[in-house]
Parts: structure tokens; sequence; C-alpha cells
């Protein structure tokens, strides 16, 4: 398992969390995802066989962008 943590300032309400959820959730190997509205913190646990490329891909098919 891996934990990796991502800045997405662009998430605001829950469509956001459930937009980011949802598209995140359909990768397998994800674990969990943790949407912080607070901090713009996308939290993601996943299985060593998911990579970093497939989780910033889903965050873009959400429609969000990951700073930095």
């Amino acid at each position: 398992m891996v934990q990796r943590v991502y800045r997405v300032p662009d998430v605001s309400c829950q469509h956001c969390v459930r937009a980011i959820t949802g598209e995140l959730e359909k990768i397998p190997g994800i674990r969990s995802v943790h949407v912080d509205l607070d901090t713009k913190l996308v939290t993601v646990i996943a299985d060593d066989s998911v990579s970093e490329e497939q989780i910033r891909a889903g965050i873009a098919e959400a429609g969000y962008e990951i700073a930095g």
C-alpha cells in the first residue's frame, strides 16, 4: 500500500469531492480517497500497482488540476 497526497487548489464544495472521489474509485487498486476542502488536499491510499500517472489522470478526468 502507498499513500499519496496532492494539492488541488480548485476544490471548494461537495460536488468537487464527489467528482474526484468518483473518478479515482474507478481505478482498480484504489483503496480510499479523502478530499479535504479546508486544506485543498486529496489523499489517496492505493495498492503498489497503481501508478502516480493513473491517479493524476483520474484527478484531471474529474476536471481538476494538481498544484505544483
